[in-house]
């Protein structure tokens, strides 16, 4: 769900599955736990009438194929994602929330490219639908937040290349957000390399003014010594 949607087998072949399934495997990936199958028709299908929604529900289940069958747990009034089915954003969930516990240094596979990789990915893009973008915001929040804290663990480590890709993802993913710049800001400030530091906050002060007529903060404007 991060990036596309992709239904994987064990083996890691893709499995082809219908739009309207796919939309109904990605409800209860993000709902993670039993849901009613009204409230589900409900938000697949909340233009059509009660009837019409279940009986759209009924045929994304049908749908499933094959090969999939075993992904959904099915009663007569309840569905749910069944046990042992990996998501990939919750791994990515688990994995940002590692990296934001101050109380515990993280693991070398958490401070690492592939790390990087999977923080950059949004959560389903292009999908408009209202239980989609609650939560792909939340999750862009919280990987921007985790692109800022695996900067400073890979700039730490001496990491300046990775650390910066880290920094520029968050950047790309929020263009005005001054922490992500600040986080670039100090992986070139700790590399010795003052005059790219003061590049950037040039770089970002023209971002700002020209978007929202403001200035970068004190805080930003000390970090580079001006």
């Amino acid at each position: 769900m991060l990036g596309r949607f992709d239904l994987v087998d064990g083996g890691g072949a893709s499995i082809p599955v219908a739009n309207g399934t796919q939309r109904l495997l990605s409800l209860l990936a993000l709902r993670d736990r039993v849901v009613h199958r009204t409230s589900i028709a409900g938000s697949l299908w909340p233009d059509v009438s009660e009837s019409h929604a279940h009986a759209s529900l009924r045929s994304a289940l049908l749908r499933i194929p094959n090969a999939a069958r075993s992904v959904v747990w099915v009663s007569d009034t309840e569905l749910s994602l069944a046990d042992g089915v990996e998501v990939d954003v919750h791994r990515a969930e688990a994995l940002a929330h590692r990296l934001l516990d101050d109380s515990t240094p993280p693991a070398p596979d958490d401070v690492s490219r592939t790390a990087v990789a999977v923080l950059s990915c949004d959560l389903l893009p292009g999908w408009g639908d209202d239980w989609v973008t609650a939560e792909a915001e939340g999750w862009r929040q919280l990987r921007l937040h985790a692109l800022e804290a695996v900067t400073d663990w890979l700039a730490a480590d001496g990491r300046f290349s990775d650390a910066t890709t880290a920094a520029m993802a968050a950047i790309k993913a929020e263009p005005l957000r001054e922490s992500a710049h600040a986080a670039l800001i100090r992986v070139h400030l700790a590399e010795s390399n003052r005059s790219e530091a003061l590049r950037q906050f040039d770089r970002y002060r023209s971002i700002l003014r020209a978007a929202l007529g403001l200035e970068p903060t004190s805080r930003l404007r000390e970090l580079v010594g001006i």
